[in-house]
C-alpha cells in the first residue's frame, strides 16, 4: 500500500518542539515501510533544517506553512492535503484532532483513497489555547470521529469518550515503546549526576504538564536525590518556563538540563531512581511508556490516561494535589524495594501491552480492513 501521514511536524529528529505524535509517527511509519509498504510523511522544514528526502526508507515531503501558533498546524495540514490530492495514495492517515478537521476534503475529492485519523488527546484542555482555539479543537474532535473511514484512539479513555460524546465507535490502538537496555552512566558525569540519585521528568515545559506541582512537592522533601527536568519551552510557553526557573533559583538540587537527545537522554532515563509525570491532561503519554521501557519506575498523576499508560506497574498521586504528590514521592524514597518491584513490572507491561511491533500489526489490520 501507499500510505501518507499528515499532522506531525516531522520524523527522524528530536527537538524541544517535537513530541509524542512525532515519536508515534516515526515508529509506525518506519515499521510499515519495512513491511514493503511505500510510506510518505509530510513535514515542516522549520524542524528539519537539512530537509532530507527520506528517513529509514520513509519518504519525507516538506510543505510550507505559516509559523504562528494558531496557523502553523492547520495551514500545513491543508496544503499537505492538497498535495495528497494529486498523489496515488491508498491510505492517508491524519494524526491529531486539529489536522483531522481537513480530513473531509480528501473524502470528497478523492473517494477511492481511504482516510484514517488518530485521536491522540483532547488538546482543547491544554491551557495555551484561547477560547477560539479550544472551540476549533472541539470541532476537531467531532471531525476525528465522523470524517474518516476509521478513527483510532490511543487510549481506552479516549475510545469511551468518543462513543459517549460523539456516538461513534472507534478502534483502540495505543502508543508504544521498545524495551531498552542501557548499562552505561558516563553521560551523567557532565551534569554531576549519579545513578539512582535523581528523580526525572522529560518533556515540553508547558503548564498543563504540571511541573509547578512537582517542584512544589519536591521542595517539601528532605532528600539528597536531585530533581532533574529535561526539556525546553514549547511555543507560547516561554513565560511559564522562565517563571519556573525563577522559582527554583538558588536551589542546587533542582536542575533544568534543557533539551537532551541520543545517548545522553537514554542514560538519563535508564539511571533515574524514579520518573514523575505530574500532568493535568494527556492522551496516552509516550514519555511515560518510554521511561517504563528503560525499567524506570513511574509516579504519575491519577488522570485516567496516565493510569492506563502505567498499567498497574507504578505509583500514582491525586492530580494537582501537591501534598499528596509530596507524600507519594516520600513513600518511594523510603521504600526502595517497592521501587525495584515496580521496575520489573514496568518492563513486563511494555513487552506485553505496548510493543511497537504489535501496535504496527494492529494499524496495518485497520488499513487492510478499509481496503476491502
Amino acid at each position: 500500500m501507499r500510505i501518507a501521514f499528515i499532522g506531525q511536524k516531522t520524523i527522524g529528529i528530536k527537538g524541544e518542539r517535537t513530541g509524542g505524535i512525532e515519536k508515534h509517527v516515526e515508529e509506525l511509519s518506519t515499521r510499515l515501510q519495512a513491511r514493503d509498504h511505500e510510506v510518505f510523511v509530510y513535514a515542516r522544514s522549520r524542524y528539519h533544517k537539512d530537509r532530507p528526502k527520506e528517513y529509514n526508507g520513509v519518504r519525507i515531503i516538506f510543505i510550507p506553512t505559516i509559523y504562528r501558533k494558531n496557523l502553523e498546524a492547520i495551514v500545513h495540514t491543508f496544503l499537505s492535503t492538497l498535495h495528497a490530492w494529486f498523489m496515488p495514495y491508498d491510505i492517508v492517515h491524519y494524526h491529531g484532532v486539529g489536522p483531522s478537521t481537513v480530513a473531509f476534503f480528501l473524502r470528497v475529492i478523492k473517494p477511492k483513497t481511504r482516510v484514517i485519523t488518530t485521536f491522540h488527546s483532547q488538546d482543547r484542555f491544554h491551557q495555551k489555547w484561547s477560547w477560539l482555539g479550544r472551540l476549533y479543537l472541539h470541532y476537531g474532535e467531532i471531525a476525528a470521529c465522523w470524517f474518516p473511514h476509521v478513527c483510532i484512539a490511543v487510549s481506552h479513555v479516549i475510545q469511551v469518550y468518543c462513543r459517549r460524546s460523539y456516538r461513534r465507535q472507534v478502534v483502540y490502538v495505543p502508543n508504544g515503546a521498545e524495551v531498552q537496555k542501557v548499562k552505561s552512566s558516563r553521560e551523567l558525569e557532565q551534569f554531576g549526576l549519579e545513578p539512582n540519585k535523581y528523580i526525572l521528568n522529560v518533556g515540553r515545559v508547558v503548564r498543563h504538564k504540571g511541573l509547578h506541582y512537582l517542584i512544589d512537592a519536591y521542595q517539601k522533601l528532605k532528600t539528597e536525590k536531585k530533581l532533574v527536568i529535561v526539556g525546553g519551552a514549547a511555543q507560547g510557553g516561554e513565560e511559564y518556563f522562565e517563571a519556573l526557573k525563577k522559582k527554583v533559583a538558588g536551589d542546587k538540587n533542582i536542575m533544568f538540563l534543557g533539551y537532551q537527545s541520543g545517548e545522553t537522554l537514554k542514560q538519563l532515563f535508564a539511571n533515574a531512581y524514579l520518573y514523575c509525570q505530574p500532568s493535568e491532561s494527556e492522551g496516552l503519554a509516550v514519555v511515560v511508556l518510554e521511561a517504563m521501557s528503560y525499567g524506570t519506575p513511574v509516579l504519575v498523576s491519577d488522570i485516567p490516561e496516565n493510569l492506563e499508560a502505567m498499567h498497574h506497574a507504578g505509583f500514582s498521586f491525586k492530580n494537582k494535589n501537591i501534598k499528596d504528590l509530596s507524600e507519594k514521592l516520600q513513600y518511594t524514597l523510603r521504600h526502595p524495594q517497592e521501587v525495584e518491584k515496580s521496575s520489573v513490572k514496568s518492563v513486563e507491561a511494555i513487552q506485553t501491552f505496548f510493543n511497537w511491533d504489535l501496535i504496527s500489526d494492529r494499524v496495518e489490520e485497520v488499513y487492510r480492513s478499509v481496503r476491502h
